[in-house]
């Protein structure tokens, strides 16, 4: 199975342990591992900040770099769904159906595409699950409490395969965290009101680890969890699922 890798921009600029262990959870099930070296960025930052008419050759550009690979795959749900809803602007070439069609977080590869049913992982301590928004409510990775429905949660499904592990029952659990890309700069009040409240739940729960599917969510936390000095440590779930070690 040829794979391309999407490393989103900031987890390459910030956070390239993200990216090493998605790689390496790929190639531990059998995936022939792309990674097309001019790869820049999905263009959420634009469209989030209006200015997604100048983002369209990114699209274009993704696109092209990617069209060769079966399946694209990424470690972030907000990433993915940028991909997926917002490349409707755009021509549909070819190119940006088969990006849009393809592309997969990397828990959602996990469960739905190689249909995993074990993990060689172990990640002895209390973990806090924060459910990133666009995986939640956009890519349906988990169970948003305000529907009615049995949707069952992907990022569980994965994170219960991880030997000694102990996922906490938090009061709030698919709350928002404040980030929302430039909503953190131009609300900035609020933004940090929210990531406060979500780290209280976790420490109210002593939670040792908290972690999501996506790195922007845990990179807002990590920052008011460092200004308070105290909270769990921030750990993103491709490495707790490679078996990466505090």
């Amino acid at each position: 199975m040829k794979v391309g890798l999407f490393v989103p921009c900031y987890i390459d600029q910030f956070f390239p342990e993200v990216g090493i262990a998605t790689l390496q959870l790929l190639e531990k099930h059998n995936c022939e591992v792309i990674f097309p070296n001019q790869q820049t960025c999905c263009g959420q930052p634009m469209a989030n900040s209006g200015m997604e008419q100048e983002g369209k050759k990114i699209y274009h550009d993704l696109a092209y770099l990617f069209f060769s690979c079966e399946y694209i795959v990424a470690p972030s749900p907000s990433c993915v769904h940028h991909i997926r809803s917002h490349y409707d602007i755009v021509e549909q070439t070819e190119e940006i159906k088969h990006l849009r069609k393809q592309t997969f977080d990397i828990v959602e590869f996990l469960v739905d595409v190689l249909k995993i049913d074990h993990l060689e992982a172990s990640f002895p301590h209390r973990v806090g699950l924060h459910q990133s928004c666009h995986g939640l409510r956009g890519m349906h990775l988990g169970k948003p409490s305000e529907l009615m429905s049995n949707i069952p949660s992907k990022w569980d499904k994965v994170l219960k395969m991880v030997n000694g592990i102990d996922l906490a029952m938090l009061n709030r659990a698919d709350e928002c965290c404040g980030f929302g890309g430039t909503f953190a700069v131009a609300e900035e009040a609020v933004s940090v009101k929210m990531g406060k409240d979500r780290l209280a739940d976790h420490n109210q729960n002593n939670v040792e680890v908290l972690t999501s599917g996506d790195m922007s969510c845990l990179m807002h936390l990590q920052g008011i969890a460092k200004r308070q000095k105290s909270g769990p440590k921030i750990v993103h779930i491709a490495n707790i699922l490679n078996g990466d070690q505090l």
